[in-house]
């Protein structure tokens, strides 16, 4: 390679430390920047995007800002809330709690979590997990004019107000956030300690997630914070919170790419979970009438092309994130932006497509299907 391609593919790497790098298997640097164009500008919420393949960090970008206002350029340390990628370290939390022989799948939420409602007695642990316990969401008792913030607690208040579920819980599958609220206070009651301090003892620090938090106003700040926003008639304009933003759970999380590097690490080398916990997670369940449901515990799965694909999508008040994990390929590409709307799982998926060879037999990544989709309720 002569001098001014190796000083190029240096500066395309932008990666961390000693961590070995590959070259992009397809294109060049501006192949990944051109579908990054529109978070990338003077005025622009931003996007960071990390591709992981063999254990390596071989691609990580930035672009735009983290915040407009001081016009504070977006890095791969900024931490953005993660939204419903929250979702896969609340199921890990539950399954560590299984792996120390202090829970089972199998149980009752209501023999487990004092206050939950009692015409809910059917529902399991592996119910809320799997989106198959037929919960309302939430979300449907909270008034547009609420101003004040719902927290975990509050779901159970909320639940209360229907004596019914949408089904027989796992007979079907219904995407509830109302079941990951219920799995942090599981995790309170069954762990002894507030969820977000359970999740930086057991899961955050001994992944090396050195920044990560399940942030509470008042009680823990966010480092490098990254602040929402949505388009507005004349620009951006912020859109950080709302009232159910403060609920830990099911969206409640802020990281940074650099972050779900060391995460991705601890899946892949079992650090965390056992084989066969880890296997459960990325195993939908089936459901009575024979046919096969697309969420695992936290993860969307689904196959693209052959290959088994893990999935999730986030959206929350200023804030979209994506996903995308190919296991046997060992590959993950992960999108965290700070606006609110566009398809970073889109954007996501045209990356990994550079690693994989191309897209699918399905087509382009615009217009393959994502088990979200067609997931009746998930938002």
């Amino acid at each position: 390679m002569t001098a001014p391609l190796l000083a190029a593919a240096v500066l395309f790497s932008g990666l961390v430390g000693c961590a070995s790098t590959r070259a992009l298997p397809s294109g060049d640097a501006s192949t990944v920047d051109a579908l990054f164009r529109d978070y990338d500008g003077p005025g622009l919420p931003g996007a960071s995007v990390v591709v992981i393949h063999d254990g390596q960090v071989v691609l990580r970008r930035a672009y735009g800002l983290a915040e407009l206002e001081q016009r504070t350029p977006a890095t791969p340390e900024s931490n953005y809330r993660l939204a419903s990628l929250s979702k896969q370290f609340t199921a890990t939390a539950i399954l560590l709690l299984v792996q120390d022989g202090r829970l089972r799948l199998d149980d009752r939420v209501v023999d487990v979590l004092p206050g939950f409602p009692p015409s809910l007695r059917e529902v399991r642990v592996h119910h809320l997990l799997q989106h198959t316990s037929g919960i309302w969401d939430y979300e449907d008792f909270v008034p547009p004019t609420q101003t004040v913030q719902v927290k975990d607690r509050d779901v159970l208040t909320l639940l209360s107000r229907t004596d019914r579920t949408w089904f027989a819980p796992g007979t079907a599958v219904r995407y509830s956030n109302s079941g990951y609220a219920v799995l942090a206070l599981i995790v309170e009651q069954v762990g002894g300690m507030p969820f977000a301090r359970f999740l930086h003892e057991r899961v955050f620090v001994p992944s090396g997630m050195r920044s990560t938090v399940a942030h509470e106003e008042g009680v823990s700040s966010v480092p490098r914070r990254a602040y929402g926003y949505a388009a507005g008639p004349t620009g951006f304009i912020p859109r950080d919170q709302s009232p159910t933003s403060a609920v830990l759970g099911d969206g409640g999380i802020y990281a940074s790419v650099v972050d779900l590097v060391a995460w991705d690490q601890a899946l892949e080398s079992q650090a965390l979970l056992l084989p066969e916990a880890r296997r459960q997670a990325w195993t939908p369940p089936t459901l009575p009438d024979g046919t096969r449901s697309r969420y695992g515990f936290g993860w969307f799965v689904d196959e693209d092309g052959g290959r088994q694909r893990l999935s999730h999508h986030g959206e929350t008040c200023g804030f979209t994130n994506a996903i995308v994990k190919y296991p046997e390929q060992r590959l993950t590409v992960i999108v965290l932006t700070n606006r609110a709307g566009g398809a970073p799982w889109t954007l996501a998926q045209r990356v990994a497509d550079l690693w994989l060879g191309g897209p699918a037999k399905e087509g382009p990544a615009s217009a393959r299907a994502w088990p979200f989709e067609t997931l009746p309720n998930a938002h």
